[in-house]
């Protein structure tokens, strides 16, 4: 069969098989983190967080028309699905492309040479089809997936230049990469990182390989990877503004006037350019023009962003409607920048001499004016850090106090004295130990430990944050990884059994190795071309954002790109393993032979190992538990929230499937900005927007986003109304000046009161008829703070203006902090405490008063498990879900032991036994949160359930102690307080079998166990 032939058909044969692979463990529904809110833009067209990804929105509006909208999440996943398995076909062709160079080098193409290349291709795009990082993009409905197939589809197409290079017309394949770049930005900004290896191959088309021309290169390649994503991508908008500005501001025209008349100008240069290069032969210049303008072309994709903005829809982040909103969207300037060649360490202080300097201008659409207006006009909003405390690389520059310790311990810190501008001594970080946290963490933990994952193996599905125990790279070989991570022979099955445990025997990697050492022997060229592109999609990420420690997930999806350079060295090295066997045995028993090991040793085993916790079909639980917090509300009430998994699937469920859209979802992270304000203070669906009392100017960005705490001893309760009365208030009594110099609201007391309406409260439902003894005449709370964040603020403004008409609550998930002090008075009912009129009676010690009738309701009727309660379910939860278990464990456990107080034991059986039926222990592991649950068993007399639990964690947590005992050093050190907790658990388990309840008879069965258990606390404490 002819070369080309054999090329399409079994790159067509591998795009089958990542389809099928992908489509059968796809998530029927929206996953955790930011998928449920990429849905939800995708389905409605909204607006979702910076930098937006319209193209994304677009193609997923196109999957989504073809199905009913609770099926709109599983069509996005299958967009995300064959986007992978495109991806995996032009890997598959640029494998061939790649590897039939370098087999050209030693003499034409021979039959056994096709077989050996076709080979390799399957091996190396069926080896990226299994592995770890893009098998979990490829099944979830997030932007990674789409972005790896338009770097997958502008590398194939930069190679397609390369082969006709030297043909008439071949510039256009140029263009379509230019073009294909623009698309890209509308999906994410890391398809823009393939430049500098494109302008390396194009380089040295023509040129040789030196240190001088490897330097000239390096330099065009910045410049054009900076001039797109420095210049094109904000430059253009930010030239759109200054014309509107102009327009608006100076020539009185309405808004949006200077915009379109920019964009009208702008296409008129760029056309007549077009046309004067093309007639003056100005090929060079023609081709560059047309780059240009084709990006333009697919980068305007972010005009949807902009025109969906301006209809206000629901989810709306940043309300990018105009020219200067749209800019910041873009710039991601919500979430601050870290410094990257120069800048402030942890501990710099402020310049003494001007503590604050000028920010950028904000500007907000006036509309009564019809002019923008400068929010922060001659206003010092920025922090000016002294220069003397400054410093060349600062890998160690986030001041949060938990940053800071971890900062300390992955740099070994001992830092240097340094006499900072005001005449102060501070240790800062010294060059040497700035370089220690890149190559320890940002790189070595944050990279390496991600690629090791991907081609040796993976300890478990455990997020680590540096501790031996979870999160890190596995072999499978024991001699070399008890050298690592303690000796194997003695890990915990609950570690053994884990599904993300992942063992490869680094066969994947030796593959890459030869390839990479082979390639580079071979074509020196087209290594640096593959190993730029290696270098760009992986560390140099993590180089350029700088980030902190204790990232709140796993970060592996980012580096996709450098793991898909890596399979096609794998494939390099199996072509290295042909021609090796090639001369000691027949041509074609070698090619084929090497293809079937490398399948065997490398996508084979990969795959059998990774499909168990790749497999998300049977799992709604994102869903499911979304809807379990918006149903542990009353109608009409109003929620915060907090983080991404108690937000992102409740905005999913309510915009995308329609439930529950009387609760209005208000996200206090989100809270602290004004445009988040503002839109909650609009009807969404079913919900009216939130009371208000604070006027708009009054929380505008640079007002008000911390309001001062000045206690000027006023006795008592200030009444929450007064208060806001008092920050309205715009006189000079009501002002104080803060080390700024700027004259600010504050609040004169940390002490607050609601008044509470009795008859407002008894009729309205607030309080049921058995609690209306209860209900005091003001609601008395302090917040122990020296000031507030203007989402405090906010919950204060809802609180005066709400004035019991609807319910308040606040999700169990949300945080003691945002709480603001209220707790005395949360109701417990699911995932959620009420704010009631009443003071809380918690029996257990743990916040919130149970309300055990509404909580029954609930957890037992109206709550859904995600498939978990299925008896013969056998669906993969990861570490993210069986922590979101925990909240229900506890409730159900709570729930149960209020009504053993109350005497009610069956109830309370009843609640027990649920609990375990949709929550089985071969899905949800136990931990320390089941010690209620066996208690209360122990308390009904249901010994032999409650033996079953205890039984489950002395085995665990003896086997988990056993193990940690025999680390040494710094590895034991990083886990101490896993071994203080076990030895806790244990010693509360033996209390609870031997003492408090000695007739369940556990402690004559495992006495044995027990002695050893209490020897390992003693002698090795």
């Amino acid at each position: 069969m002819e070369y080309k032939k054999l090329n399409n058909i079994l790159g067509w044969l591998v795009w089958a098989i990542a389809s099928v692979t992908y489509l059968l463990t796809i998530e029927p529904t929206a996953s955790f983190w930011d998928c449920g809110e990429f849905i939800a833009t995708a389905y409605r067209l909204e607006v979702g967080h910076p930098p937006g990804a319209p193209l994304f929105m677009l193609l997923g509006k196109f999957f989504t028309m073809f199905t009913s909208a609770e099926n709109a999440a599983v069509a996005i996943n299958v967009m995300s699905a064959l986007s992978s398995s495109f991806t995996i076909l032009f890997l598959f062709w640029t494998i061939t492309a790649m590897v039939k160079k370098l087999a050209m080098k030693t003499g034409e193409l021979t039959q056994s040479k096709t077989y050996a290349i076709m080979g390799s291709a399957l091996v190396g795009s069926l080896a990226y089809t299994f592995s770890d990082s893009f098998w979990f993009s490829a099944v979830e409905g997030e932007v990674y997936a789409m972005s790896s197939l338009f770097t997958a589809v502008v590398f194939w197409a930069i190679l397609k230049w390369d082969a006709v290079s030297g043909e008439k017309h071949s510039t256009r394949w140029m263009v379509l990469i230019a073009y294909l770049m623009g698309l890209s930005i509308g999906v994410h900004l890391l398809n823009l990182l393939a430049i500098p290896a494109m302008v390396f191959l194009f380089y040295f088309k023509t040129r040789d390989l030196n240190v001088k021309s490897f330097f000239i290169a390096t330099g065009y390649s910045l410049l054009i990877l900076g001039v797109v994503q420095f210049g094109i991508i904000p430059g253009t908008y930010k030239l759109g503004s200054m014309f509107e500005i102009l327009f608006v501001n100076s020539f009185g025209m309405p808004f949006n006037s200077g915009l379109f008349v920019y964009i009208i100008l702008l296409i008129g240069l760029v056309a007549y350019g077009l046309y004067i290069t093309q007639k003056k032969q100005k090929v060079v210049w023609n081709t560059i023009l047309l780059c240009f303008t084709v990006i333009l072309i697919g980068y305007s994709t972010f005009a949807v962003i902009m025109l969906r903005s301006a209809a206000n829809p629901p989810m709306d982040e940043n309300n990018p409607e105009n020219a200067f909103s749209l800019l910041s969207y873009l710039n991601r300037e919500q979430y601050g920048s870290a410094p990257f060649l120069t800048g402030q360490f942890f501990n710099t202080p402020l310049d003494p001499r001007e503590p604050y300097k000028e920010g950028k201008p904000v500007y907000f659409q006036n509309k009564e004016t019809g002019k923008y207006e400068q929010t922060n006009k001659g206003e010092k909003d920025q922090p000016n850090y002294d220069s003397k405390t400054s410093g060349f690389l600062p890998r160690m520059w986030s001041s949060q106090g938990h940053h800071v310790d971890a900062y300390k311990q992955w740099s070994n810190f001992r830092g240097k004295n340094v006499r900072a501008s005001n005449g102060e001594t501070i240790k800062i970080p010294t060059l040497g130990e700035n370089l220690a946290f890149l190559f320890n963490y940002q790189w070595g933990h944050l990279y390496w430990r991600y690629f090791m994952w991907n081609f040796v193996g993976r300890q478990n599905d455990v997020q680590s944050q540096g501790e031996i125990t979870n999160g890190n790279w596995l072999s499978g070989i024991d001699a070399l990884d008890s050298m690592r991570l303690g000796d194997q022979s003695k890990v915990p099955s609950n570690t053994l059994n884990n599904p993300g445990r992942n063992t490869y025997f680094f066969l994947p990697l030796i593959f890459g190795l030869i390839g990479l050492v082979y390639q580079f022997r071979k074509d020196p060229k087209d290594f640096l071309v593959l190993g730029l592109l290696f270098f760009f999609t992986g560390m140099a990420i993590n180089f350029y954002t700088n980030p902190p420690p204790l990232q709140p997930r796993e970060r592996d999806y980012a580096y996709v790109g450098s793991f898909y350079v890596f399979t096609i060295w794998m494939a390099v090295g199996i072509y290295a393993l042909y021609e090796i066997l090639s001369k000691k045995a027949p041509q074609t028993i070698s090619a084929i032979g090497v293809t079937i090991f490398g399948l065997f040793a490398a996508p084979v085993l990969m795959g059998t190992q990774n499909w168990d916790d790749h497999d998300r079909s049977g799992r709604y639980t994102a869903r499911d538990f979304a809807k379990n917090y918006l149903n542990s509300c009353a109608p009409n009430s109003i929620l915060f929230t907090n983080g991404d998994n108690d937000t992102f699937p409740l905005w999913y469920v309510q915009e995308v499937e329609g439930y529950r859209t009387d609760v209005r979802v208000v996200n206090l992270s989100l809270l602290n900005t004004d445009w988040y304000i503002e839109q909650m203070r609009r009807k969404a669906w079913d919900a009216d927007g939130i009371p208000q009392r604070i006027p708009d100017y009054k929380i505008r960005q640079g007002t008000n986003d911390f309001v001062p705490i000045y206690d000027r001893g006023i006795e008592g309760h200030v009444d929450v109304d007064e208060a806001i009365d008092f920050l309205i208030d715009d006189t000079p009594k009501s002002k104080v000046t803060v080390s700024s110099g700027k004259s600010v609201d504050y609040f004169p007391s940390k002490n607050f009161s609601i008044a509470v309406d009795k008859q407002k409260v008894m009729s309205n439902g607030t309080v049921p008829k058995d609690k209306i003894d209860r209900i005091v005449d003001k609601v008395e709370w302090t917040i122990n703070k020296n000031y507030i964040m203007k989402n405090d603020l906010i919950i204060l403004d809802i609180l005066a203006a709400n004035d019991w008409e609807r319910p308040v609550y606040f999700a169990i998930t949300t945080g003691a902090d945002s709480y603001i002090g209220l707790t005395p008075y949360f109701q417990l009912e699911g995932l959620a405490y009420r704010l009631v009129p009443y003071k809380a009676m918690s029996f257990d010690g743990q916040t919130g008063e149970v309300a055990n009738e509404i909580m029954t309701e609930n957890l037992m009727n109206k709550f859904v498990w995600g498939g978990m309660e299925n008896p013969n379910s056998e669906i993969y939860l990861d570490e993210n879900n069986r922590r979101m278990c925990m909240n229900f464990r506890n409730n159900f456990s709570r729930l149960a032991e209020d009504y053993i107080r109350l005497g009610k034991n069956e109830e309370a059986v009843k609640t027990l036994d649920y609990c375990l039926s949709v929550m089985p222990e071969r899905l949800v592991g136990y931990n320390f949160f089941m010690i209620p649950v066996a208690e209360s068993y122990y308390k009904l007399k249901e010994y032999e359930k409650g033996n079953g639990v205890v039984r489950s964690l002395v085995n665990m947590y003896h086997e988990e102690l056993k193990y940690y005992l025999t680390l040494r050093g710094d590895d034991r050190k990083s886990i101490q307080g896993e071994i203080d907790r076990a030895k806790y658990i244990l010693q509360q388990l033996i209390m609870l079998t031997n003492d408090k309840y000695k007739e369940c008879g556990l402690a004559d069965e495992m006495a044995e166990k027990f002695i050893e258990i209490n020897s390992l606390i003693l002698t090795q404490g």
